[in-house]
Order: C-alpha cells, then structure tokens, then sequence
C-alpha cells in the first residue's frame, strides 16, 4: 500500500485497532488525508463513548466493545502498539492477506508527505532506561544547536512530530517491544538496545520473540548499532541484523573502553569509537560527576545517548553540557530527604526486577521498600545478587509472598517486615518499619520491582505515597 502521495489514502478502507493515545491520532490523521476510517475498540464505557462520539463528529465510523471482527473491506489495520499479536483482529486479517501496522510504522511511512525533508531518528530500545536515555540524548542533542525532541513511547506522539508544523533535525525516538514489533519497515539513522530481561513475556510468547522485536531498532541502521558490552544478547542482535553497508557496531561499557567503544577511565566518559584512529586515541566526553544521579546504570545510559549523539555527528563539548543540562523525570532514584542521617530514595518506576537490580547496586547498605503485583516475574536472581547490600527488608502489595520467599532462600539472616495489607496507607506504615531497620548511613530505597496497580494507580502515585510518608517522618 502506497502512503508518500496523498492520493494513495483516498477512499482506502482503513481499520483503526483502539481508541487511546495512539489510535486516536491515528484514525484523525487518516481520515484527514482521505481515508475511510473504521476504528474497533473492545471496551464499551463512557470515556470510549465520548471518544467515539467526538471522531464520529468528523465522520469516522467507530465500533465500541468488538475489536475481534474485521471490517469488511479493510486494506490496512493501524494498531494501538499493546494490542497482542495473537488477538483474533490480526488472525483474521492475516487470512485474508491484510497488513498490519503500528503507529510508529504509520508514522514512518507518512514522513516526508508534506515535501519537507524527513528528520533522521535515533531510536532507543531496551527492558530499562529507555525514556532516560532519550531524554538525555535530546538534551545532548539540543546542546549541539540541533532542533529534536524526544518522542514515541515516551508519551509524545510521532504523528505529531512527523505531520505537526515544527521542523527538525533529527527526533530521539523511544521504542517499546510492543511497537517494534508492528513497525516492519522501520530504519533508523542508528540505534541501541540498551539491555534485554526478562518483561512482557505474556505478550511476546517467549524471551526470544521479545529479543527478536527489540532488535528490529537495528535492521537497516545507517550509522551506528550501539549495544552493551556487558549484556551480550545485545551484540548478538546487532550480528544478527541486517544494516547499511558501512554501519558500525559500537558498545557501551562500565569499564575502559575497546576500540569502537564509549566506556568509563578514572571517572572520565570517554570515546573511542568516533575518533580518528580509534586504535590509538580516545575523546574525553564529559566526567562522570556531569551524570545525575551517578548510579552505574545510569552512567551506562549516558553513555547509550553518547554515542547515538556522536554517531549523528554532535560535537563533545554537547555530550557534557547536555548532560549537565539534563533533569532526571520523577520516580527515577529520586532523592526525597534525609532523615536522621538515613537517605530516603523515591525508584518507584523500578517496577521490574531488572530495574529494581540497577537501582540497588547503586547503594551500599539498603533498607529495601518492594512489593506489588509481580506480572509473573521470578526474585531468586535479584536477592541473590543483591543480598549482600541489605540490611532489612519491608514488604508491601500483593505478590509480596513471592520476595518473600526468595528473601528466605538467598538472603535468610535479613530482617523481613512482611506488611499484610495492600490499603494505600500501607506505605506509610513501611516507611516507618524502613525507619526502624535503618541506621545512619543507609538508604531506604522504594525500588518495588514489581506494577503498582494492586494499591496504586500507578508508579507515580506510589512515589508520591512514599514521599509524602518520608516528609510526614521528618516532620
């Protein structure tokens, strides 16, 4: 299906799958350029209703509560990225040889409609760090003088960046597995997997289709495929990808760089991938004091956004003012009050095990906050690495047995307050157990490695439900 003229979407039957963030941009921008839109929702309440009757206001058919039926005559299927692969919609669609797509793929096929030349993206994927990484990358990048913006999964429409009447340069794009998966033709400037857990497993069916969608950020990489030095599923997806002639592959690491690597010498970020003779010579970046907060990976996800910059050419006196320029968003070991010589840390969007195992590593004697609704996740890994940094243990939300457990298995001379009850209020109450564990010099770090929906509404809440018992206990 055609899609660089307008013409091509007059009078296409178009199905929108979803109303939301995505879908609804999605169904207005079609219909904007021709097409005959038909948007199916599953759910049936009053903000879908509302929905629909403001697209139907333009003359978009909109389904509530059948998002299984295909629409007779449908050409395309736009998705809203969390739609599983597996729903009926798509089964049927797949017999009767109808493409799917997702936002993101629409979005690339529409860049350029309007005669501009497209900006180039830098795309960034991974289980943690993704929305950290591109903010830091775009701040890098508009330290350089270069007009961008930060977009995709982050929150920030790509139609909107693509169609809307701002110019850019180059766009820091954040992909998620999700949308990776339905974007087949997608082809970054360069791109980076920033690291790969197990996350999203009902969703892709298994760790190696996950991987697979994660490492479509690399197929036909024109510049760079950065990947982790220390996370060798990561290079293997760059082997396994199918780029530009002249694409090179450049790692990240925590320690000295190799040739063809951003990495870290005596607290200096150093290049040595886009220099000149990068055999012998390296570029100071910028220190590791310009990183906010200094946490290992955090370093690591400075020097993910690094080198996309510098494969976009950003000079780097950039990399260190964008850095510094840079504010990490809310939730993200977040430093909320000291409190009797005890360092209280707000890591609330740790809400997976992965995460939550970066954020301890990044102090040395914890009272550690966690608990939640697991999403089938396993804790043995994440106690037993661990361990060694925990003085006390407070537990919290519904599947907390399941820490619980692993906690007895790996870690049974740590002291375990088990909090039975899931009430908001709940995290007051850990707050002051953390208190009681804790000894000056310790840090009570909320890292819950699991969602928040069993208490909360999501992890900002929780957050916030933790600051708010912190400043009550400094009162």
């Amino acid at each position: 299906m055609g899609s660089q003229e307008v013409t091509d979407w007059q009078g296409k039957h178009v199905t929108v799958a979803g109303l939301g963030v995505s879908g609804i941009p999605a169904a207005k921008v079609l219909h904007g350029l021709g097409a005959i839109v038909t948007v199916v929702n599953d759910g049936d309440d009053e903000r879908a209703r509302a929905q629909a009757a403001e697209l139907e206001a333009l003359g978009v058919t909109v389904r509530l509560g059948d998002g299984a039926t295909l629409p007779e005559g449908t050409e395309l299927i736009v998705t809203a990225p969390g739609w599983q692969p597996d729903k009926p919609l798509f089964t049927a669609a797949a017999a009767a040889g109808v493409p799917v797509w997702g936002d993101v793929e629409l979005a690339w096929r529409l860049r350029g409609l309007d005669g501009r030349e497209p900006a180039p993206w830098l795309a960034v994927t991974g289980t943690n760090g993704k929305t950290t990484t591109v903010q830091m990358l775009a701040s890098i990048l508009k330290a350089a003088g270069l007009r961008t913006a930060a977009v995709g999964n982050i929150g920030v429409s790509l139609l909107d960046a693509v169609l809307g009447e701002e110019e850019y340069d180059v766009l820091a794009v954040e992909l998620s597995s999700y949308q990776l998966h339905w974007a087949p033709s997608l082809r970054a400037h360069s791109g980076v997997v920033l690291n790969l857990a197990p996350d999203h497993l009902d969703w892709h069916g298994s760790m190696e289709a996950y991987a697979a969608d994660k490492g479509r950020i690399y197929e036909g990489n024109r510049v760079a495929c950065v990947y982790n030095v220390a996370d060798k599923a990561t290079e293997d997806l760059v082997r396994a990808a199918d780029v530009e002639e002249g694409c090179r592959a450049v790692g990240f690491t925590l320690g000295a760089p190799g040739p063809s690597q951003l990495g870290v010498v005596d607290g200096i970020l150093v290049d040595r991938a886009f220099v000149e003779n990068r055999q012998r010579n390296a570029q100071e970046l910028a220190e590791v004091s310009d990183v906010t907060p200094p946490a290992p990976h955090n370093i690591a996800n400075a020097l993910a956004a690094a080198a996309l910059a510098r494969a976009f050419g950003v000079p780097p006196r950039a990399v260190r003012d964008g850095l510094r320029d840079f504010t990490p968003d809310a939730h993200r070991i977040a430093h909320v009050a000291d409190v009797d010589e005890v360092a209280y840390v707000d890591d609330s969007k740790a809400t997976n095990t992965h995460a939550a195992e970066a954020s301890l590593a990044a102090y040395e004697s914890i009272v550690w906050i966690a608990g939640g609704l697991a999403k089938g996740a396993a804790f043995d890994e994440l106690v037993a690495r661990s361990a060694k940094r925990l003085r006390g243990v407070v537990l919290i939300g519904a599947d907390r047995v399941l820490i619980r457990e692993a906690l007895a298995r790996h870690a049974p001379e740590v002291p375990v307050v088990d909090l039975d009850r899931t009430d908001t209020g709940a995290m007051l109450a850990a707050v002051q157990e953390a208190r009681r564990l804790a000894e000056p010099g310790d840090t009570v770090l909320l890292a819950p490695a699991c969602a928040s929906m069993d208490m909360f509404a999501n992890y900002n809440k929780r957050g916030d439900a933790f600051a708010e018992a912190v400043r009550e206990l400094g009162a």
